[in-house]
C-alpha cells in the first residue's frame, strides 16, 4: 500500500512514519526516550508466520510497514481470517501472554517491538501510552462491530465497497490527510484473501470488482492499484452514509 513506505534503520522515534498514529502518538519527548530504550525492530518476509495461535507471545509491537492477517483455525482445520493488521496497528495485548490468533505477514513487514514485561511496566510510568492504547482498543472494538454488520447484512457489492472504503480511509489517516473526493491506494490482499475475509467466493469477488470498475466507481491499474474518482460514490455503494452510519 502507499501507506507502507520503505523504512531504513536505524530509525529514531521522531522520524517514524507511524509516529502520529501508533501507540506512542501522545508521548512527549521524554516519554519517547523511555520507549526508545526498550524498543527493537523485527522484519518478516511475505508469508512468514509472526506468531501462532496458542503460543506464548513475549513481545508486543506496532506495525511500521507492511500488512498482516489475523486468523483462527478450528479443530477440523477450517480457517477464518478475522482481521487485518495495517501500519500503526498494535499487535499483542499487555497482560496476556498467549496469542489468540495466527498472525501472518501478507507482504514484507517491519515491526517496532517491545518485550511484554518491560512494556507493561512502562505503561504504569507513562500514562500517555496506556491512554493511547485504550483509545486504539476502543477503535478496534468499533471496527469489529462495524465488520459484523458488513458480514451479516450487506450484499456482496456492498462488502467489496466497504472494504475499499476502509482501506482508503486508513491510507488517508496514516498519511495525515483528509479523505478527499478522489484517492489512490494499493490493495494489501489478493482476491483470494479478500474472498476469505469477506465470506465470499473468489468468483464473486472478481465479478463485483469488475462491476465496480465497469460502473466507474473505481479504476484499476493492474490487479492491486485502486483509484477512486469519487469517494462519496464509493460510500454510497457501501451502504453507509458519509459519517459511517448505515443508510436506511
Amino acid at each position: 500500500m502507499q501507506n507502507a513506505p520503505t523504512v531504513k534503520l536505524p530509525l529514531e522515534c521522531g522520524d517514524c512514519p507511524i509516529r502520529h498514529n501508533a501507540v506512542c502518538a501522545r508521548c512527549n519527548n521524554e516519554e519517547l526516550i523511555s520507549l526508545d530504550k526498550i524498543k527493537y525492530y523485527r522484519s518478516f518476509q511475505a508469508g512468514q508466520t509472526i506468531i501462532w495461535s496458542g503460543d506464548e507471545m513475549d513481545f508486543v509491537a506496532s506495525v511500521v510497514s507492511g500488512i498482516a492477517t489475523l486468523s483462527q483455525t478450528m479443530e477440523d482445520g477450517r480457517t477464518q481470517m478475522v482481521g487485518l493488521m495495517l501500519p500503526s496497528d498494535f499487535v499483542g495485548r499487555p497482560g496476556r501472554s498467549i496469542a489468540p490468533y495466527d498472525v501472518v505477514a501478507v507482504n514484507d513487514m517491519l515491526m517496532c517491538c517491545f518485550r511484554r514485561k518491560p512494556f507493561e511496566e512502562l505503561m504504569i510510568k507513562t500514562p500517555h501510552v496506556g491512554q493511547r492504547l485504550l483509545e486504539m482498543t476502543l477503535d478496534e472494538l468499533d471496527a469489529a462491530r462495524e465488520w459484523m454488520l458488513v458480514l451479516g447484512r450487506k450484499t456482496a457489492r456492498e462488502k467489496i465497497a466497504s472494504l475499499l472504503m476502509i482501506l482508503g480511509r486508513r491510507n488517508a489517516a496514516l498519511n495525515m490527510t483528509v479523505a478527499k473526493s478522489s484517492m489512490e491506494f494499493d490493495l494489501p490482499l489478493t482476491r483470494e484473501a479478500m474472498a476469505d475475509y469477506l465470506g465470499l467466493t473468489l468468483e464473486t469477488v472478481s465479478r463485483q470488482i469488475s462491476a465496480l470498475k465497469r460502473d466507474g466507481v473505481i479504476e484499476l491499474q493492474g490487479k492491486r492499484h485502486v483509484s477512486v474518482p469519487d469517494f462519496n460514490r464509493l460510500i454510497d455503494e457501501s451502504g453507509d452514509d458519509a459519517d459511517g452510519g448505515l443508510l436506511t
